[in-house]
């Protein structure tokens, strides 16, 4: 069985510690995630809807004492009503609606919305196995792009079916066939419609998935009502155990070059704040829609994406946590804790707390977006931390990268600047090719980000990397393909500089910086210094320092990831000077910028 890994709290403890006291501190130290919180009654203009897990449908809902079912609530509520939900297990799903309305507990209660029904009629075979007849089946295709013959040995093709199964609430694994079957899987026989388990049935609670998922904002036509284009206010739910996604607010995608005028507009102000969205079998939500909020959410236990926001623009997240995305361990998808997709502008991901996505990148802005800004995240145990691909502008500052294979990736994108990050055993990336809209497996993608001439503009400065013998490569890399050396001779980089490089106690063969284009005879330049770059170019890393092999102190507590650096570190008081929109998107003035990386100096 997958069980919930004791990594991940530790995570999260050790990151309370880390900063909850800081009063200086990049991310805040929470609180991260939903609160438990007291409801007042909904202030609404229109109709307040109460109702129950027990609740019945002929009931007209408008009182606590006669709550309605939550199908019937749903059916009714027009623009400015609201839906008030008692504590309890709901299991239903596949709820549509298209009005502006509230959802919210009643109270300080825990409505939880389950995507499964308990499964409890079971057939015993020969040899130990069990099955039950299952009449709610999820088989699915991989999509269209997925590459096969590159994939085939890494992940089975039944990986691709949205069928889950828990055990006393834990999740198990789908298998191909009965024969591989143990404690911690299932299988499905799609042609007879049976679910085996080698699990007895017996005195446990065994959950099938039922629904595809809880709740469609849809923008068309849904009982008997035209859309409003008002998103919805949700607060306080949990929704868990679905076979797709929990939510899903649709809207336009566009599959070419889109004006941010002609898109987001379908559902505009959707909201919502300390939900949780856990194990769906995909996606734990498709976000659509301008001026889109989520905020102290948790998001856990997901497959390809946590939260995916398509072609929307003005969107906000805060304070939310998102981990343990990609539990099935799909490879070829491109699986990611959060995915900014589709021409999506001024995204702000701001405060988040993304950990422990080993097989998934964190948050990735993906295909034409313009001028993302990424601030103050603390981002952990994951592939790519914050990932900006065919892209334009973008903003990364105050944040913290820790055990990330790449903390910082910028690939095929302009002006992507990072300032004042704090990296731990991971690098900064950034990456050019010759990818383009010719020829392109994707089609319409690259046509949405800089031609191959236009990706250069980037900017690494006051950035703290510190790495010790767990970090294998560079520190900082520039890289472009051997193919563009005649083609793109001039730098990707518009400004280097007041950046610390810390190599603590060992010595390898990665050198501390990867350049490209070259001026050797091989196509990337290793540098074993920032010094050796100044000697290349005079107006990179003329302020920065570094420290090889070094033994001394840094920070206050690594091992309880206290990243606030000591006094007796020689760079401790080193004084970045930055760019007006640095120190706009820190919220600082240059006299606060006293330190290199996101953490101050600790007495």
């Amino acid at each position: 069985m997958t069980k919930t890994p004791l990594k991940s709290l530790l995570s999260c403890i050790l990151f309370f510690l880390s900063i909850g006291a800081l009063a200086h501190g990049a991310p805040s130290g929470g609180p991260y995630g939903p609160l438990q919180l007291y409801y007042e009654t909904p202030d609404v203009e229109g109709v307040i809807y109460y109702v129950s897990p027990d609740g019945e449908a002929s009931a007209d809902g408008s009182s606590i004492e006669s709550p309605t079912s939550i199908e019937e609530a749903f059916s009714r509520v027009k623009t400015g009503d609201a839906i008030v939900l008692r504590g309890g297990i709901y299991r239903t799903g596949d709820l549509a609606f298209n009005q502006g309305i509230t959802i919210q507990p009643y109270q300080d209660e825990a409505p939880v919305l389950k995507g499964t029904y308990l499964a409890e009629e079971w057939e015993a075979l020969r040899d130990g196995l069990w099955r039950t007849k299952w009449d709610r089946l999820f088989p699915m295709k991989p999509q269209g792009w997925w590459r096969r013959h590159r994939e085939a040995a890494r992940t089975p093709i039944y990986k691709f079916n949205n069928d889950m199964v828990f055990v006393d609430g834990e999740m198990l694994q789908q298998v191909g066939w009965p024969g591989e079957l143990d404690e911690g899987s299932f299988y499905v026989d799609y042609e007879e419609g049976y679910i085996y388990t080698a699990t007895d049935p017996e005195s446990r609670s065994i959950e099938i998935t039922a629904f595809d998922n809880a709740l469609t904002r849809v923008v068309g036509e849904v009982h008997g009502k035209v859309s409003d284009k008002i998103g919805p206010k949700v607060r306080g739910i949990v929704f868990t155990q679905y076979a797709y996604r929990a939510i899903e607010i649709e809207g336009y995608d566009p599959e070419g070059v889109s004006p941010e005028s002609e898109h987001g507009k379908d559902v505009v102000g959707s909201l919502f704040e300390h939900c949780t969205f856990s194990f769906c079998s995909r996606v734990g939500g498709y976000f659509r829609g301008d001026d889109l909020v989520i905020r102290n959410c948790l998001v856990s236990d997901t497959s390809t994406e946590g939260i995916f926001i398509l072609a929307s623009n003005d969107v906000l997240l805060e304070r939310n946590i998102v981990t343990r995305n990609n539990i099935e361990s799909i490879t070829g998808y491109y699986a990611s804790a959060v995915k900014i997709f589709n021409q999506c502008y001024r995204v702000v991901c701001r405060d988040n707390l993304v950990i422990d996505n080993e097989l998934s990148n964190g948050i990735w802005y993906d295909v034409g977006n313009i001028d993302g800004l990424f601030v103050d995240n603390w981002i952990q145990n994951t592939d790519d931390g914050f990932f900006f691909e065919i892209s334009k502008g973008a903003i990364c500052a105050g944040n913290v990268f820790v055990d990330c294979n790449k903390g910082v990736r910028s690939l095929n994108s302009e002006r992507v600047r990072v300032y004042q990050n704090t990296f731990v055993n991971s690098m900064a990336s950034f990456e050019r090719t010759e990818r383009s809209a010719v020829g392109d497996h994707f089609g319409w993608h690259p046509r949405t980000g800089p031609e191959v001439e236009e990706r250069f503009g980037h900017v690494f400065m006051g950035n703290l990397v510190v790495v010790d013998e767990d970090h294998w490569g560079p520190l900082l890399n520039f890289e472009q393909r051997e193919v563009l050396r005649e083609r793109l001779t001039d730098s990707q980089a518009k400004a280097i500089d007041y950046n610390v490089y810390v190599r603590q106690g060992y010595e390898t063969e990665y050198p501390l910086i990867v350049w490209s284009p070259s001026q050797i005879e091989e196509n990337l330049m290793p540098l074993e210094t920032p010094a050796d770059l100044t000697k290349l170019f005079p107006k990179f890393e003329s302020n920065s320092q570094w420290f090889v092999n070094y033994n001394g102190p840094v920070f206050k507590g690594a091992q309880l990831s206290r990243y606030e650096l000591l006094p007796e570190f020689p760079a401790a008081r080193f004084e970045p000077q930055l760019p007006k929109e640095a120190l706009k998107a820190l919220g600082k003035k240059q006299k606060d910028i006293a330190h290199p990386g996101a953490f101050p100096v600790v007495d």
